[in-house]
């Protein structure tokens, strides 16, 4: 039996992926280059990190940061005034057959690493993860080996 391209648990399709991520990079070079005409976006350097496009490829949303991570809702207010400036410029290069509406999120990746990088680092951790080791190296479990 053909399995079921729309079912829910499946993630996104390949066509998904790969609209996303030319979305992802020609907005980066936007951005880059400085292409909108809003001088606020213009003072700001704004990775994108993640586009994630919905099924029917009409609606993407781009996960932002701004450098540093300061400022961040002022990268958003900034972004969304230049929505459809920067539909258009992505669109232009595109081939699909409508342009994605343009949603931005901030990019929470980059604060959770550092969370986890933190709580690694943590002496309790430490000694857990050293006591672990302690317990796989010098354990006797019955191995010939």
């Amino acid at each position: 039996m053909a399995s079921n391209r729309t079912s829910r648990g499946s993630g996104p399709s390949q066509r998904q992926l790969r609209v996303g991520e030319e979305i992802r990079r020609r907005l980066s070079e936007i951005l880059q280059r400085g292409e909108v005409h809003d001088l606020d976006l213009a003072a700001m350097s704004i990775t994108v990190g993640e586009v994630r496009v919905s099924p029917d490829l009409r609606i993407a949303t781009a996960y932002v940061l701004p450098l540093g991570g300061k400022d961040a809702d002022e990268a958003i207010v900034a972004l969304n005034r230049s929505k459809g400036e920067l539909r258009y410029l992505v669109a232009r290069v595109m081939k699909l057959k409508f342009a994605p509406e343009l949603r931005f999120v901030i990019d929470e990746t980059f604060e959770q690493m550092e969370k986890t990088r933190r709580l690694l680092a943590e002496d309790r951790v430490q000694r857990d993860i050293a006591k672990r080791d302690e317990d796989d190296n010098g354990d006797d479990d019955g191995d010939l080996g």
